[in-house]
């Protein structure tokens, strides 16, 4: 059997008129003589026809000679399992190997921002100034006393009392993606909003909330409610609109089948009408 020793770079020196070769565990095949832990090195006669060095545990030296007018050759094995916490690895690399030291070299390290986990909706320059009725053509109005949304069938003439709105568009870039747009729905030349306004313990409900902030950046969350007055719009076709609310999902603005009846939340799929369509639109 084959003996492996490491060689000390004092014992390089003392072989230093012979070319020298390094090789893993395995990596050679020959046919040379192998000799034991009881042979040792003479590299005084360089014409011998074959020497053997045993002087570290660890190390196989093998030398021969040549016909040619060459130095004599020297292969050093050292052998790969003397260092304790490395495994012999093969010279012959597979597909997973390759890979693996590609990989190690390409990859590099790089900053990562921490993108906030709070939605964040930024107002955008399109504004829509139009009125809105449902699909029944009931137009939305502002009833008396403390102000609140009617849906009434007007009367020819009496189109002055339909309640122009201003609607603000939103873009949200760290919001879950859906096929809506982010509005808010403001009562035009006024600070007033629609707002859906959560109930604990019941269903939310819509109301008119005054204004007098900035409405440029709404987080969700926001301190100030003003999260509320947000209102995902999904159109359907070329006039059907639904409003819903982007603080409570699932709930829509809503009207009854009854005329002059309050305009109110309510979930999809009941005895209420949720599509609306937008008139007399201005974009500004």
């Amino acid at each position: 059997m084959r003996k492996q020793r490491n060689l000390t770079s004092s014992e390089m020196m003392a072989c230093g008129q012979y070319e020298v070769t390094i090789a893993p565990k395995n990596l050679w095949e020959t046919d040379s003589a192998v000799y034991s832990d009881s042979d040792e090195m003479d590299c005084s006669d360089p014409l011998a026809m074959s020497y053997r060095c045993d002087m570290h545990e660890g190390i196989r030296l093998e030398m021969w000679t040549s016909q040619h007018k060459m130095k004599q050759l020297v292969n050093v094995i050292i052998a790969l399992n003397r260092m304790k916490h490395i495994k012999p690895q093969s010279t012959e690399f597979g597909e997973k190997e390759v890979l693996d030291m590609l990989m190690a070299n390409v990859i590099q390290e790089r900053e990562v921002n921490v993108v906030d986990s709070v939605p964040s909706y930024n107002k955008t320059k399109n504004v829509l100034q139009c009125t809105i009725c449902d699909q029944y053509k009931k137009s939305l109005v502002l009833s008396g006393g403390s102000p609140h949304l009617q849906a009434v069938t007007l009367r020819a003439g009496s189109s002055d009392l339909k309640v122009r709105f201003s609607m603000s568009t939103y873009a949200s870039p760290s919001a879950p993606a859906t096929s809506a747009q982010p509005v808010c729905l403001g009562i035009s030349k006024s600070n007033l909003y629609l707002a859906c306004s959560p109930a604990e313990g019941s269903a939310p409900h819509l109301v008119l909330k005054e204004i007098s902030g900035s409405l440029e950046t709404i987080k969700a969350g926001d301190p100030n409610g003003y999260d509320q007055l947000l209102f995902f719009r999904k159109e359907t076709g070329s006039s059907i609109n639904t409003f819903e609310s982007v603080k409570c999902p699932g709930w829509f603005i809503s009207t009854a089948y009854e005329d002059s009846q309050m305009v109110e939340m309510d979930r999809k799929d009941t005895e209420r009408i949720i599509n609306f369509e937008l008139q007399d639109k201005v974009r500004i």
